[in-house]
């Protein structure tokens, strides 16, 4: 276990649970460096054949830690660092959501293949509210996924989407009781790794197709998320955040 994440083995299963609750499991620069280690670690070890992602408490993953964020790179170059991995991690992985999925903790379950969540999940992407851009090639993946109309409103005005929602576009497989969540999640992990492994690891690259687009989309993505965090438009949204008030854009 790492400051804020809790790596379990579990019958071929290798679960990654954020434990911060107290910050709705807001993530953290050590956090996600532990995240991309397990993911790491997963990969390498012919005993793993799945990972489920999930969160303890009454949140899924409320995003970056805004403070941690923006008090030097290091915050921003290990949250890339994980996006990269999950992006190009090759064996299945499952993700059981409760409460808030906001930023990364939505764009990262473009990269899952099972995605379950409980009634009173919510799935926010508010990029464009902070003055930057989305990622996880989420500006790829969510047209994809949710269909332009749906995306636009998660992506351009930040709307959230309920778990219902969620199931009815596409991101979620099943909605799930809240208390029956982690145990749903866990069951069909271990159903995915009763499969015949190397069919099952053929057929999810086939059904995700050609992973360059994806990491092209995601380092196209950092390039202009780097840029956006120094502009005016960021500064005064971070600090509006801070310090609890509207922001207030200026055009031309």
């Amino acid at each position: 276990m790492s400051e804020g994440i809790l790596v379990i083995d579990s019958g071929g299963v290798l679960e990654i649970l954020i434990d911060r609750p107290e910050k709705k499991n807001a993530l953290t620069a050590p956090m996600y460096r532990a995240m991309t280690a397990a993911l790491a670690s997963a990969s390498a070890r012919t005993d793993v054949g799945v990972v489920l992602v999930g969160g303890l408490g009454d949140a899924f993953c409320a995003g970056n830690d805004l403070a941690d964020f923006m008090s030097g790179p290091d915050g921003a170059e290990a949250a890339l660092d994980f996006i990269r991995a999950i992006a190009v991690f090759e064996k299945p992985l499952v993700a059981a959501v409760q409460g808030l999925a906001v930023g990364v903790g939505t764009t990262m379950l473009f990269h899952c293949d099972l995605v379950y969540a409980s009634p009173d999940a919510a799935f926010v992407m508010p990029f464009v509210n902070l003055g930057i851009v989305p990622e996880a090639a989420s500006s790829l993946l969510a047209p994809a996924t949710l269909g332009h109309a749906k995306a636009a409103a998660m992506l351009l005005l930040g709307e959230p989407l309920d778990a219902q929602g969620a199931e009815r576009a596409g991101l979620v497989t099943a909605v799930v009781p809240a208390d029956a969540l982690l145990g749903h999640a866990r069951a069909k992990a271990a159903a995915l790794m009763a499969k015949p492994p190397e069919a099952l690891l053929a057929t999810r690259r086939l059904m995700k197709g050609d992973p360059v687009l994806v990491s092209a989309r995601i380092e196209e993505e950092a390039r202009i998320f780097r840029e956006a965090l120094q502009s005016p438009e960021a500064r005064e949204a971070f600090t509006a955040f801070f310090e609890k008030r509207p922001p207030v854009f200026r055009r031309g």
